[in-house]
């Protein structure tokens, strides 16, 4: 593979943008057409944001990508460690440049998600509830960054949340599934234990739902949406109980409960 390609994880960068394209269906509903500008200039924004993000990641991750990855772009000896960090620095710049053209709100997202990815890099990733809570954020800020470019930031607030701490709870399961080989990690299932742990990520679950009636509750979504949404609540409420069991499970099916959940707000944006 290209190792620009790779350093960036192009799919990753793709499917981000196809999220942010979602985000503003559910702001704008069919209207959404009616900001292809906003959407263009986003997609650069998101584009860049995650290419420059994964090429962090690369540089601070090269010494243990020697042996977990191997075939990337560093450990691989294709690319100098420098030259990653250069491209993370200059995709970052353009992700900030293109959010200028953007409103207020949308440029403030872009930047506070910029500072989180970089503390997360260099400092918070190894800090346990910590670096769980910047990828948290890191995936609210997406759907936050949709309804803000269009001017209707209300309406995915909810979604946001939703996203949010569902990622909290998942990403909180997966530490204690990987508590054996997190070695170098000072995870929140090593600082207080796996149930203690598992508790705070099923009450980030539970917290997730306990937020997906007020939408419907506030008129932003009709009746379709209050009767879609509950799939993703009775999914997230499994999630919280069977990852005690089996976390993998558990946060597998978190993931599909997070796919249920913008189904269900697709469907509120366009009835």
């Amino acid at each position: 593979m290209n190792k620009y390609l790779q350093l960036f994880r192009v799919g990753n960068c793709l499917m981000a943008v196809v999220a942010l394209v979602l985000a503003v269906l559910v702001a704008a509903g069919l209207d959404l057409f009616d900001f292809w500008q906003e959407i263009l200039v986003g997609g650069v924004v998101v584009f860049c944001f995650v290419a420059g993000g994964n090429a962090l990641n690369d540089y601070a991750d090269r010494e243990v990508d020697k042996l977990a990855h191997p075939e990337r772009p560093i450990p691989s000896g294709r690319m100098t460690a420098r030259t990653a960090l250069n491209i993370s620095a200059g995709a970052f710049i353009i992700s900030i440049g293109a959010s200028l053209l953007l409103n207020w709100q949308s440029i403030l997202i872009v930047l506070s998600a910029i500072i989180i990815i970089i503390l997360y890099e260099a400092r918070t990733k190894k800090a346990g509830l910590t670096g769980n809570l910047s990828i948290a954020w890191l995936t609210s800020a997406l759907f936050l960054l949709g309804g803000a470019m269009v001017g209707q930031l209300d309406r995915t607030v909810v979604i946001a949340a939703m996203a949010g701490l569902a990622t909290l709870g998942r990403e909180i399961v997966k530490d204690i599934e990987d508590m054996a080989s997190d070695f170098d990690r000072n995870t929140l299932p090593k600082r207080i234990g796996k149930r203690n742990a598992g508790i705070i990520g099923s009450a980030a679950f539970l917290t997730a739902v306990a937020f997906s009636p007020s939408p419907y509750l506030t008129g932003i979504f009709g009746i379709w949406y209050m009767l879609s949404v509950l799939v993703a609540d009775a999914i997230f409420i499994y999630s919280s109980i069977v990852h005690f069991q089996n976390p993998k499970r558990g946060q597998t099916w978190a993931k599909i409960g997070m796919a249920a959940a913008l189904v269900a707000f697709l469907i509120g944006g366009i009835t």
